[in-house]
């Protein structure tokens, strides 16, 4: 049932959200060191039992040069290059296998899938696993909680943007046409790399997590945010580092920063990702982009629906949208 705040004051709904002030050199130099290295590690050709489509198995270097995994598929014969959707996936899912997820591809669109390091199991298959230890709680949303430079989502949110780099660099790919989508976690990690990538072709995020952080954890006690309200309440001493580290991934912050069209869906009913954290960074996305205008954006609301959002109609709605925005070249064999 709805348990957030209505929609009139939704709509209005534009908190201010705590920066730290190093925000952004934290970021940059983030980014910096992973950029230092090269991003493609190995691009193989990968059977899939599909003639319509064509389908790779793509290793990349995201955080500290860790070997990421995704899917790269196309279709089939595609004569030109083609703009790319990069999808980031849900909390606690993998990459799974290619032919899971085929709409975009199907759609004219090159795709590449990302996995989720150290994820794996939850709700799908992954291959990438996440190497950094660090003092903190047993969950990914835990995971090095206590420091900015340990959380497990500065290295994610680092995949996700080297995700950027390593989709350029592969064949087939208009590089000045690249979008990043994604639901939930893979929404939240969208809007970071709109806040972080200054020149994506457009943004699909859906209930995304990691908005208005702040809010969140004291709202909902729905996984992920409700681990870590159950590590605060065991570790109660930690509360001030936690909301310290967490300001560092909040994705209204990055939402501020953005640039490119967006396209947002939320569910008014979702315990998960609560509508207001939407709703905040939604209301201020691209307000400290430095353009003469906010960028292009359109929201879809579903009253009755919780995490799931609009699903099969509201991925007809972005198709729609994302053929006025970025539009494929007609494939041909």
């Amino acid at each position: 049932m709805p348990f957030d705040l209505p929609l009139d004051q939704l709509r209005r709904y534009a908190p201010t959200v705590a920066e730290p002030v190093d925000f952004d050199g934290f970021w940059r130099a983030t980014l910096a060191e992973a950029a230092a290295r090269p991003v493609l590690l190995d691009v193989r050709p990968h059977h899939t039992g599909l003639r319509l489509v064509d389908s790779f198995d793509v290793t990349f270097a995201g955080f500290g040069g860790d070997p990421v995994r995704a899917w790269y598929t196309r279709p089939a014969g595609a004569a030109t290059p083609l703009p790319a959707v990069i999808e980031y996936v849900g909390y606690g899912r993998g990459r799974g296998l290619p032919h899971e997820r085929l709409t975009w591809p199907v759609a004219g669109y090159a795709h590449l899938l990302m996995d989720s390091r150290g994820q794996s199991g939850l709700y799908g298959v992954g291959d990438t696993p996440d190497p950094h230890g660090a003092a903190g709680g047993p969950s990914p949303a835990t995971w090095g909680i206590l420091d900015p430079y340990d959380y497990h989502y500065r290295r994610l949110i680092t995949d996700a943007v080297r995700a950027v780099d390593a989709v350029r660099a592969l064949p087939g790919v208009d590089a000045t046409r690249v979008v990043a989508a994604g639901n939930s976690q893979g929404g939240g990690l969208a809007l970071a790399v709109a806040g972080l990538v200054g020149d994506l072709a457009a943004v699909l995020t859906t209930a995304p997590f990691l908005c208005h952080v702040q809010r969140a954890i004291e709202l909902t006690d729905a996984v992920p945010y409700g681990e870590i309200a159950r590590y605060l309440a065991v570790h109660r001493e930690a509360e001030a580092a936690v909301r310290h580290t967490l300001s560092y991934v909040d994705g209204v912050t990055f939402a501020r920063r953005a640039t490119a069209p967006a396209h947002f869906g939320i569910g008014l009913r979702d315990n998960v990702c609560p509508p207001s954290t939407g709703f905040a960074a939604y209301n201020q996305y691209g307000a400290a982009s430095g353009l003469p205008a906010p960028p292009v954006r359109e929201l879809h609301t579903y009253p009755f629906n919780g995490h799931e959002g609009g699903e099969a109609l509201h991925t007809r709605r972005q198709l729609d949208w994302l053929d006025r925005i970025c539009p494929p070249a007609t494939a041909r064999r």
